[in-house]
């Protein structure tokens, strides 16, 4: 049976793409916090179910709740970079991704006293538009990143990209493996997050065997702010964004217990590490 890749964005409900136009990073401070206490639900859960994970997490989360990612570490998940603040790759240079992994990267190995040797692009945003960041990656010596959604989308994608672990750079031991590709009424979907809050979660656990039958493991991801339904509301945000951002979020633990029941998950470390031997 094939070991899944369980795994969550850490970053907080403000700090979401859908709301990057609508809400100023110069305000996220004045702003209530709930990330700490939706985390420790997400770990809770995790707990109740007997599995572990990878929570990719904002090195500004780090900074400022270094107990909640040392609580993490010391429940036996990994601890992954989801860069500092959530800005998108595609709109860093080279210079300034390199500089936004390491401010991250200190914070976390800081906070967690892991070494962080995983990455996952805010919004899925290593695509066409950036083929220098892999090389960054490498440079900076991760071993994996998780980092494209190989499907097109309005906020991300970049369809014509494997849809199993690769070696984006010639010569480097990094490996990259995409988010699992769902199918919804023909479309394609990635496994996880919004699409999972929205539609019947068989659609996901599809997705799971169908990767599992093609023998890769499958990447499914979500974000501690959908399983908090009392969240605040950002009502001046478009409409679309509302959808997307609020829809359902009622429903996510239990999907959540559900999907986590009916397979076998792990931490990506260990996935990416079964994956480069493959590709060795």
């Amino acid at each position: 049976m094939i070991t899944n890749a369980l795994s969550v964005d850490i970053e907080d409900w403000f700090q979401v793409g859908a709301f990057e136009n609508t809400i100023s990073r110069d305000d996220w401070d004045s702003l209530e916090h709930r990330v700490e206490a939706n985390t420790d639900a997400v770990l809770a859960l995790f707990d109740e179910s007997g599995v572990k994970g990878t929570f990719f997490t904002l090195g500004w989360v780090a900074e400022r709740y270094p107990a909640l990612i040392r609580r993490v570490a010391d429940a036996g998940h990994e601890v992954a970079s989801h860069g500092w603040d959530h800005q998108r790759v595609f709109n860093m240079g080279p210079d300034q991704f390199r500089a936004d992994l390491a401010k991250a990267k200190a914070a976390l190995e800081d906070a967690s006293g892991t070494e962080v040797t995983g990455y996952r692009a805010p919004s899925f945003s290593i695509d066409r538009r950036t083929p220098w960041a892999h090389a960054v990656l490498a440079e900076q010596g991760y071993r994996y990143s998780s980092s494209i959604a190989p499907i097109a989308h309005d906020h991300y994608g970049w369809p014509d990209a494997p849809r199993g672990a690769f070696k984006p750079v010639a010569g480097a031991e990094l490996i990259e493996i995409p988010v699992t590709i769902a199918k919804f009424l023909g479309r394609e979907i990635t496994a996880g997050g919004g699409f999972f809050r929205l539609l019947p979660g068989r659609v996901t656990g599809d997705a799971v065997r169908a990767s599992n039958q093609s023998d890769r493991p499958a990447v499914f991801y979500f974000h501690p702010w959908e399983i908090d339904p009392g969240q605040p509301r950002v009502a001046n945000a478009p409409l679309k964004s509302r959808l997307r951002h609020y829809a359902r979020l009622g429903a996510m633990a239990g999907k959540l217990k559900t999907l986590i029941g009916n397979h076998r998950w792990g931490r990506m470390d260990a996935i990416a590490a079964r994956e480069a031997e493959k590709l060795a």
